[in-house]
């Protein structure tokens, strides 16, 4: 059984995009991504430099974008063909960590690769004015007791905004208390800043909840096409309309990738593809899903051992829907 997992805001590199774009048919879909989301992602995947690309509303269009290109080069998709429809007979579980979420979306064909891109250039955006009005961030806590470190959390007024399970939680609040929490970790804790700008997924990102909402009410999502699983519980999302909901909310709401996690387990999940720019996922895997096979796509030298992975382990064995029965029968 095969879960395609789709990064979030924080794995993007400066020239990520490079290597990618020798390929025709992920220049192309990168191509189609930046006229979907009115920015240039070519140039932001190859020579915009580290601040460029921290930058929230530049950060999400290009993670998004690059998923979702590089998962049709691992499957040798045409750049316009359905990604939903597509990936049904290969792909039996998907999901994505925070903005990669709507990637996910799209992988189980809840949205559509433009309605994916143009959702989350809303949400970059609407997250970004949100984090400018007062200076916030987040921080990766890894290691110490669970139960000291949300303490500690507690005592500085700091979020648990994700909870990634293999030991790693992220804070998330104003500069100063990270600061003053980092000045004064939990015992056997490290802390260490992440390249976001702003405390995502708590109440400071409540005004962009407002604005991906009102974009998403002009969207008419689909039925998911192979198990989709939701950031905000761990569990697979009840229909199309559910999907769009529980990724509006997730803005401002914490993301539970450790629930997410102990479904793959749940299911029996035996091989796990990390897309572009892939690693984050993949090592939190190796700590939390023992004995299923992980492969992070990073470079186009990942492809032959990606596809292998696909042809090894894919095995269409979670409809969800008639369509997605039929496709695996």
């Amino acid at each position: 059984m095969l879960v395609v997992v789709c990064p979030g805001q924080g794995a993007q590199s400066p020239g990520m995009l490079a290597p990618w774009l020798e390929l025709p048919s992920v220049a192309e879909a990168v191509g189609r991504a930046s006229q979907a989301t009115g920015l240039d992602l070519v140039a932001h995947g190859t020579t915009s430099d580290a601040d460029t690309i921290r930058d929230t509303a530049v950060a999400q269009p290009l993670l998004v974008a690059s998923a979702l290109a590089t998962l049709r080069a691992v499957l040798e998709l045409d750049a316009s063909a359905p990604l939903g429809a597509s990936v049904a007979d290969r792909v039996d579980v998907t999901a994505g960590h925070s903005v990669g979420e709507l990637a996910a979306a799209a992988v189980a064909g809840v949205l559509t690769d433009d309605e994916a891109l143009r959702l989350v250039a809303v949400r970059g955006a609407a997250m970004a004015r949100a984090a400018a009005v007062t200076p916030t961030g987040m921080s990766a806590v890894l290691g110490g007791d669970p139960e000291e470190v949300l303490a500690a959390l507690d005592r500085h007024s700091l979020v648990p905004a994700n909870v990634n399970g293999g030991g790693q939680v992220v804070a998330a609040g104003t500069l100063e208390a990270l600061a003053a929490f980092a000045a004064e970790p939990p015992a056997r804790a490290r802390v260490v800043p992440l390249q976001v700008a702003g405390a995502f997924h708590t109440e400071h990102m409540a005004p962009a909840v407002d604005e991906l909402r009102a974009a998403a009410s002009a969207v008419t999502p689909g039925e998911p096409g192979v198990t989709l699983l939701s950031n905000a519980d761990g569990s697979a999302v009840a229909g199309g309309a559910d999907a769009l909901a529980r990724i509006v909310a997730q803005v401002a709401n914490p993301v539970r990738w450790d629930l997410c996690c102990a479904t793959l387990l749940e299911l029996g999940v035996t091989g796990l593809l990390e897309v572009a720019p892939g690693g984050v996922l993949t090592g939190l895997a190796r700590r939390t899903l023992p004995g299923v096979e992980t492969v992070a796509v990073k470079t186009p030298a990942d492809l032959d051992a990606a596809r292998d992975l696909v042809r090894r382990h894919a095995s269409s064995a979670v409809p969800t829907s008639a369509s997605s029965q039929e496709q695996s029968s």
